[in-house]
């Protein structure tokens, strides 16, 4: 069993700042890949960014220069830190891991609701 769970998010006004965190723990085989994907209300989900194990990153365009992420590979800890904010950013965070050998495994979700 694979467990993944996202915390950090919340209400935050435009042009601020919210980190989020996401582990994963149980059966952890080699990780692939840690990353971000978000989904909002009436939309599809989007690919955020992602992490390598060897440290590579990958951004979607709607956040480069914004959005940094970063992890702690000896926690299975991923990290979103997202910068200047906008009401647009409004979604769930949903956080994503591929495992060699395992698949992908997802978290529960967390809200980000940014006010304009």
């Amino acid at each position: 069993q694979v467990q993944v769970v996202e915390s950090g998010g919340g209400l935050v006004q435009a042009g601020k700042s919210l980190r989020l965190s996401c582990t994963a723990s149980g059966s952890i085989s080699s990780v692939v890949v840690m990353g971000w994907y978000r989904q909002a209300p009436g939309k599809q989900r989007e690919f955020v960014a992602h992490i390598t194990s060897g440290g590579s990153t990958n951004y979607a365009d709607f956040v480069k220069g914004r959005f940094t992420v970063s992890r702690d590979q000896a926690k299975n800890t991923v990290y979103l830190e997202m910068n200047s904010l906008r009401p647009e950013d409004t979604a769930v965070y949903y956080c994503n891991v591929v495992l060699i050998l395992r698949g992908t495994y997802w978290g529960q979700g967390t809200q980000v609701t940014v006010s304009s």
